[in-house]
């Protein structure tokens, strides 16, 4: 158990480290990109990020702490992380809009999915981390705006 939650640790903390990384590499090009009117102040974002990253793992800690993840509930864990990673890789490294929106309109998709098993398993977890579809679905709005003016 103990090792479960360690590696539930570890596997947060690393799509945090890499999705920042990724992001940073991209910073001054996103700075310059035309953004509408309604966009979210950027400090907002990494606070925003850090709060989904911590409940994340309260949420997974006290799941594993009641009964070990389904091999399935693993599997989609790890889409739902390699997808966040894998959208601060190509939006902001490699400064790709429409690939970047595909890839986020999937990454909302598999979020909404996770939040529903997380939902079946404890409702209050599911009420906890129904931040992350939700910013998702945001994001995703905002990316969209974001191709559409640039």
């Amino acid at each position: 158990m103990k090792k479960n939650i360690i590696i539930t640790i570890i596997s947060v903390v690393a799509v945090a480290i890499l999705g920042t990384i990724f992001a940073q590499i991209g910073m001054g090009w996103f700075e310059g990109l035309i953004k509408p009117k309604e966009w979210i102040p950027s400090f907002i974002i990494p606070i925003v990020w850090t709060i989904i990253y911590l409940l994340f793992i309260y949420v997974l800690i006290k799941w594993q702490t009641r009964q070990p993840l389904t091999k399935e509930n693993i599997i989609l864990l790890a889409i739902n992380g390699v997808l966040n990673v894998l959208w601060c890789l190509v939006f902001f490294t490699l400064n790709q809009l429409f690939l970047g929106n595909v890839i986020i309109i999937f990454n909302a998709l598999f979020g909404l999915r996770l939040y529903f098993e997380i939902c079946k398993e404890d409702a209050m977890n599911g009420l906890i981390i129904s931040i992350y579809p939700i910013w998702l679905c945001i994001a995703t709005t905002l990316n969209i705006a974001l191709w559409i003016l640039n």
